[in-house]
């Protein structure tokens, strides 16, 4: 019996979790779906990644209203997936300022947005729950390259790009202060890392860099808020088993010159009895080998996936 395509089965409501991890920064999770990070300087909120529509984010800013009544001023994109970034409209009509990205997202945006947005509402549509209410692509309003710094009052938050790895432009934010660091996606817990549109080859030393900060509060991209150094290091090493294991499968299978649907049989003997049980894993599962199989034989820059590319790959694969 064929799969359900990608997660339009996945039905269930997660229960949200809002986590205090210091005296500025907050944690919105919900059972492995995507999450949201809070700052809340002495004069104005931040956020980080907006949920995938406006009328979602109303949720996530009566969690916020709930404790401040401070405006939301910076919109932070961990990166450009349309699950992260199309609520962003709720928060200008909370006095958002600034919609802050990298380099590489911005570039992301203005390369596949448009395709991308189309293909993750198909993929997934509880995600976009009111998706009617989703203005248009989420443009950033300040670009960095590398790192910038802002101040909320006195506290100081570094928005930077460590390295690629989910994507080419992945940025987390840091509370150096309070040691306390928002991944994005760069970092799972207890959920499939979505690597479709990964440098996977690179990302195992972004993953180092971010190791090296020390970081003694963690919220990843997906699965709950990581308040000790034992479950931040487990996440790590967990990130960096899962992409380095699914590289090796592809480039194994190209060595073999199978096909793509030989590289999913093999990448499963791998894969399935380590990883099986984790959110999202048979929906990441096909689009991560499709991009494995591809860097292994040599395509450095991810192919763009569209609505229709999703469901050839998915009848492929999975079907």
């Amino acid at each position: 019996m064929a799969k359900a395509f990608a997660s339009q089965g996945d039905l269930d409501v997660k229960e949200i979790t809002w986590t205090q991890l210091s005296e500025n920064a907050y944690a919105y999770t919900a059972e492995g779906d995507p999450n949201s990070g809070v700052v809340i300087g002495d004069d104005c909120v931040l956020i980080i990644d907006t949920t995938g529509t406006p009328a979602m984010a109303q949720q996530l800013i009566a969690k916020i209203r709930s404790v401040t009544d401070k405006p939301i001023k910076y919109v932070v994109l961990s990166h450009y997936h349309a699950v992260r970034v199309l609520g962003a409209s709720a928060y200008f009509r909370e006095g958002a300022q600034e919609v802050i990205a990298s380099r590489g997202t911005y570039e992301l945006i203005v390369e596949r947005g448009e395709a991308d947005m189309k293909s993750e509402i198909e993929r997934f549509p509880r995600l976009f729950a009111g998706a009617e209410t989703v203005p248009g692509l989420t443009w950033p309003t300040l670009v960095f390259e590398k790192e910038i710094t802002l101040f909320l009052g006195k506290l100081e938050v570094k928005i930077a790009h460590p390295g690629a790895g989910h994507t080419k432009g992945d940025a987390v934010v840091w509370l150096p202060s309070q040691k306390v660091l928002f991944s994005g996606d760069l970092v799972e817990y207890g959920a499939a890392c979505y690597c479709g549109d990964a440098q996977l080859a690179e990302w195992p030393a972004t993953l180092e860099a971010l190791r090296a900060l020390g970081a003694e509060k963690l919220v990843p991209g997906r699965g709950p808020a990581l308040v000790t150094r034992e479950d931040i290091e487990q996440a790590l090493n967990y990130t960096k088993d899962f992409v380095t294991t699914l590289l090796e499968s592809g480039r194994d299978a190209v060595a073999q010159k199978l096909d793509l649907k030989g590289a999913m049989a093999h990448t499963r003997k791998v894969m399935d009895p380590k990883f099986g049980h984790v959110f999202i894993y048979e929906h990441c599962l096909p689009f991560d080998v499709s991009r494995a199989y591809d860097e292994a034989s040599g395509v450095s820059h991810p192919r763009i996936w569209t609505a229709e590319r999703d469901r050839e790959m998915w009848d492929q694969l999975q079907g």
